[in-house]
């Protein structure tokens, strides 16, 4: 658990990517919206106003992006936790919640949204 309440967090972070566990998905791609926000301890960076001591919120937007764009996966689970190792690998970062949202999911239903929410801490 985090031991910090601070937060940085980015959402909306759009990526066309190849997700999916139908072919045309795979094929097609579609649009992912992601939303991540990381437990940091923003005391020091604050007092000093010192960029090194926080999570640099432009890198980590690229990150995440670099992250989804990479090889086709099925479950939006699996870039959901992509995503958070990602996070993780800020040496700031306590903990990640991510949440990956797939607003095309072939449903044959009207619906506004599927979405999958993580939560990962260091070990």
């Amino acid at each position: 658990m985090a031991s910090t309440r601070d937060r940085i967090a980015v959402t909306g972070i759009r990526v066309r990517a190849h997700h999916g566990v139908f072919d045309f998905e795979r094929e097609q791609g579609q649009e992912f919206v992601i939303d991540v926000a990381v437990a940091v301890d923003l005391a020091a960076a604050a007092s000093g106003d010192d960029l090194a001591r926080t999570v640099h919120y432009g890198d980590l937007a690229v990150a995440v992006a670099r992250a989804v764009e990479r090889d086709p996966v099925d479950l939006i689970e699996t870039v959901a936790e992509r995503v958070a190792e990602v996070a993780l690998g800020f040496d700031a970062v306590e903990e990640a919640t991510v949440t990956v949202h797939k607003p095309q999911a072939p449903i044959e239903v009207p619906f506004d949204d599927v979405a999958v929410t993580i939560v990962r801490s260091r070990a």
